[in-house]
């Protein structure tokens, strides 16, 4: 049987982006990129290309699941 996976709700989500901007960035930089976030347009195209650029979508996807199959352990 298929472990199910657990989708966070957009709350949870906004939450843990949050307190991760905040531990990777520390507050200030944090809120600085909120906000340039709210305030410029954001190319998603641009941000992914460089984001995945020299990774296969293989290399992705199983990162991807990894962290999945993290979550729902963590659950």
């Amino acid at each position: 049987m298929m472990a199910e996976t657990l989708v966070p709700t957009d709350t949870e989500l906004a939450i843990t982006g949050i307190e991760l901007l905040n531990r990777g960035l520390g507050a200030t930089a944090a809120l600085r990129f909120l906000s340039l976030l709210h305030r410029n347009p954001t190319d998603y195209v641009t941000v992914s290309r460089r984001l995945y650029e020299g990774q296969s979508i293989d290399e992705i996807v199983a990162r991807a699941r990894a962290q999945w199959s993290e979550q729902a352990r963590e659950g």
